[in-house]
């Protein structure tokens, strides 16, 4: 996706002195994918009219016998393919170019690939949540305006990141939010009416669903993709540069990787388990690559040791290359994968795979072995080199015959130059990789260098050498892998906070709406007890009490007192709120949960609307045993049954003591509660 890039030396818009732009957010970005959403609609309608004119064709030349209607379909048939290849061409052009976000400095390597970032429609939570906090919540909903309206400045801010640290971590912070949202406003058992429309970032297809696991999948692979333009952004002439460059990459792999494993059987097509694996395996081998360019950035010593480590490694990076470009030709990623990357892929292992043939010709070539040379170590790392020998050759013997050492060394530099002319050809093949000078520019010095290596070399007798260079095994002391997301770095907190304690106050769970009792002290005492946490729940409830008379119920959760909201209350803060009012008679209001064994899906699913195929985004769930209600069982609660797996019971009954000489006090039973980790549980 071609974002409108901001002047060079123009950073990332900050927050300014009135907080209009949020600190990660870069407005400058928008009219550009705007203005490519728009081209991309208009060519992917063309391509589906083309698409059912070939169908028609295709149709009625199976159904006609008449010669000369067929060769009037065959004809017509030839200009719609040919016309849909262009439209295809056309939209490869928008959806992709190697040439964007690449880094501003003029540099002699070749460019790396950045994924786009996905597009997405506005979304108005305002009357959905509003309407969920009215019906769910019992609360004034107008009361939650600012809170939404954070939502979705946070969404909106999230179409346009800034290229740098402050955008990841603003993507991570509204895929964190949309957990919080996701517990509070999405039951597992119907819909929110709220519809997210998501493009493809290569075909451009749009995705259209009630599911919120779309927008986390979505927010996740802009992450990624955000990685990707940070990696190539960075100035790989620098040692910094590079490391920042292999970072990057490596993080992009995995959030790309967590992406694939969390979320399945996604409807898109650029976040499906095959397209994904592809991508990280892309991410992966540019990473190879920048680790290859930090080792030879000081220059590489031409001294037999350094020259075989450099070989090692650059073989490793034809070799990651190949694979890609080997997953990129396979169904069915083949149809979807950007045609410029596939060739750019095995441009750049035909590239370095040439590099690795250089290097030990260079070896054979320039390093004869002196008396003072260590014999058994050149020995050594040589046959490292090679998964087998040509027959009729020894390692030993290589070293120590100047003819077979100089047979071999040209045998290599002429399989160098054959991967570097087929680097050339696939390169002038692609319109888009053909118009790329850094990448023509370094292709031609790399070839002309083994040309001129192997001139020097030439001798009349050359026609009598049959050895064929094997083939080079590749090492690396450099192990790149994926660096899985670390979210719990970005701390987020819950935009809808006042509405209770998660654990408790869930889309999962109903209540009653509030009851307001008032309770009477009796002798010093309120006949009830308090347990729990945060809120707190009444305990050994005296039936003949006042407040049970009112309709206070075992089991209550209070929700206020004396008209002070304290769901985010212990029980020694409650406690002090009915010590404050000493004798006097003070409001409470309770609540009630409905569904005591709140009923709960194994699993969320998604759909596609208007797709031949469905897909499900599957989330799964805890699944409760279910209770056979002949039986007699203790009274479960239901915030106690929910998260993390090391959570402690509460069984703590506080009373206000006596004021009444000679009365008897309950004794306080007290046990340490943990308040259950939202995110750990979300997550």
């Amino acid at each position: 996706m071609t974002d409108a890039l901001p002047p060079r030396g123009c950073q990332a818009a900050e927050p300014a002195e009135d907080g209009y732009f949020r600190k990660g957010c870069n407005p400058l970005a928008e009219t550009g994918r705007s203005k490519l959403q728009n081209q991309r609609a208009v060519l992917n309608q063309q391509i589906l009219r083309a698409v059912r004119m070939r169908a028609g064709a295709e149709n009625l030349l199976r159904a006609t016998n008449n010669n000369k209607v067929r060769e009037q379909v065959l004809l017509e048939l030839s200009f719609v393919n040919s016309d849909l290849q262009i439209l295809k061409e056309e939209l490869e052009g928008l959806n992709i170019s190697v040439e964007v976000y690449q880094n501003t400095e003029e540099t002699f390597s070749i460019p790396l690939v950045p994924l786009g970032l996905k597009e997405t429609k506005e979304v108005d939570f305002t009357l959905p949540l509003k309407d969920f906090i009215l019906e769910h919540y019992s609360e004034d909903s107008s009361e939650y305006e600012e809170e939404i309206a954070d939502l979705m400045d946070l969404r909106q801010a999230c179409r346009t990141p800034s290229r740098d640290e402050a955008g990841i971590e603003m993507l991570i912070s509204y895929f964190l939010q949309l957990g919080y949202v996701e517990s509070r406003f999405f039951p597992p058992t119907r819909h929110m009416g709220i519809l997210f429309t998501w493009y493809d970032s290569f075909t451009g297809v749009p995705v259209c669903q009630q599911n919120l696991l779309l927008e986390k999948a979505s927010i996740l692979f802009n992450t990624g993709a955000l990685y990707t333009q940070i990696g190539t952004r960075c100035n790989r002439q620098t040692q910094a540069g590079l490391e920042n460059a292999v970072d990057a990459f490596q993080k992009a792999a995995g959030v790309l990787s967590y992406l694939k494993e969390t979320f399945t059987h996604t409807p898109s097509y650029d976040m499906s388990p095959a397209m994904l694996n592809v991508l990280v395996k892309m991410m992966l081998a540019q990473a190879q690559e920048c680790v290859f360019e930090q080792i030879g950035l000081p220059g590489i010593r031409n001294e037999f040791f350094t020259l075989v480590k450099m070989t090692q490694e650059v073989a490793k990076v034809g070799e990651v290359y190949m694979l890609v470009n080997t997953a990129m030709n396979q169904e069915p990623v083949k149809e979807n994968i950007p045609y410029s990357w596939s060739k750019l892929a095995q441009i750049k292992s035909d590239h370095y795979k040439a590099l690795a043939h250089y290097f030990i010709a260079t070896i054979l070539c320039d390093h004869e072995l002196q008396s003072g040379d260590d014999e058994d170590q050149q020995e050594k790392a040589l046959s490292q080199l090679y998964d087998y020998i040509p027959e009729g050759l020894m390692v030993l013997t290589v070293l120590k015959d100047k003819v077979q050492r100089k047979q071999l060394g040209k045998a290599h530099l002429r399989k160098a130059i054959v991967y570097h002319e087929e680097a050339l050809r696939v390169c002038g093949l692609c319109k888009k990789l053909r118009n790329i000078d850094v990448l023509q520019e370094v292709l031609t010095a790399a070839h002309k260098r083994s040309l001129l290596k192997y001139a020097q070399q030439e001798t009349e007798d050359d026609f009598l050498s049959l050895i064929q260079a094997p083939d080079i095994l590749p090492k690396t002391e450099h192990k790149i892998e994926t660096i899985a997301p670390h979210f719990s770095k970005v701390k987020v907190k819950d935009f809808f906070h006042r509405l209770g304690p998660l654990t408790v106050f869930s889309a999962k769970q109903r209540w009653t709406a509030p009851r307001t009792i008032r309770i009477h002290h009796e002798a010093g005492e309120l006949g009830f007890s308090l347990k729990g946490g945060s809120p707190v729940q009444i305990y050994c409830l005296d039936p003949v009490c006042s407040a049970a008379s009112m309709g206070l119920k075992e089991g209550d959760y209070i929700v206020s007192v004396g008209g002070v909201d304290c769901k985010w209350h212990g029980v020694n803060e409650v406690l002090e709120k009915f010590k404050s009012v000493g004798e006097q008679p003070i409001e409470i209001e309770v609540i009630s949960c409905q569904d005591t064994a709140a009923s709960m899906h194994s699993k969320s699913a998604t759909y596609s609307v208007g797709m031949q195929k469905t897909y499900s985004l599957i989330c799964l769930a805890m699944e409760e045993d279910k209770i056979d209600q002949t039986k007699k069982v203790p009274l479960k609660l239901p915030f106690l049954s929910w998260g993390t797996k090391n959570r402690q019971k509460a069984a703590s009954t506080l009373c206000l003591p006596s004021a009444v000489a000679g009365s008897s006090q309950i004794k306080k039973k007290l046990s340490p509660f943990t308040l259950l980790n939202t995110e750990s549980s979300l997550y």
